[in-house]
């Protein structure tokens, strides 16, 4: 059924979703809540504004990681070291606040059976940051999927990113960043967690 959509990798139970209907008619409360009229003219048609941006902010819940990882590619001449794309730009939106937080990703792995196309790595970052999210668990959930699909010697994440959450409200501390770290397989070792933190500028 078109409006049940099925959140992974954590979560499995399906989700019911409202109808576009219900959805803008909440975004006008939120509207009014604020304490605006939702029915004045620079405002009549944002309900049906935001809930298309949502379709796009959030679209990383109806795409599965392993469809994009499932093409490997073996004829590489027996190349087996490190593959490393950094500065992967994203955007995703803090899920205790539904506040945006935006950054770059840094994104490594070990191949065993052979490698992937490099811009699949770059749209499982898209895919994940394309939900609510907390930077913690996105920067988990990338390396899983990688780790999962490509069956990999081990997997790095990097991830610094700024939280508008953080920055607008709260403590409000603009330029603070926050950086975050996965690793698995042979990036437990630590010369290989170093080379990899060199390749992608996070030592110094």
């Amino acid at each position: 059924m078109d409006d049940v959509v099925k959140i992974k990798p954590f979560r499995t139970e399906p989700v019911q979703k409202p109808t576009r209907e219900e959805a803008e008619a909440a975004v006008r409360t939120l509207i009014a809540w604020a304490g605006d009229d939702p029915d004045r003219e620079g405002l009549a048609d944002t309900p049906r504004r935001v809930v298309k941006a949502y379709q796009d902010f959030y679209a990383g819940y109806g795409e599965n990681p392993n469809e994009e990882l499932a093409r490997v590619f073996t004829e590489v001449d027996g190349y087996a070291d490190m593959v490393v794309v950094r500065d992967i730009t994203f955007y995703s939106h803090c899920e205790h606040h539904m506040a945006p937080f935006s950054g770059k990703a840094h994104v490594g792995y070990y191949p065993r059976d052979g490698v992937v196309g490099l811009s699949k790595l770059a749209r499982i970052v898209d895919m994940f940051s394309r939900r609510l999210q907390t930077q913690e668990a996105l920067t988990a959930q990338i390396a899983g999927a990688i780790e999962e699909g490509l069956r990999s010697r081990g997997v790095a994440v990097m991830i610094e990113a700024e939280h508008s959450c953080m920055t607008m409200r709260g403590v409000k501390k603009h330029g603070a960043s926050t950086v975050t770290t996965q690793f698995t397989g042979v990036f437990r070792d630590p010369s290989e967690r170093l080379r990899f933190l060199t390749l992608v500028g996070g030592a110094k």
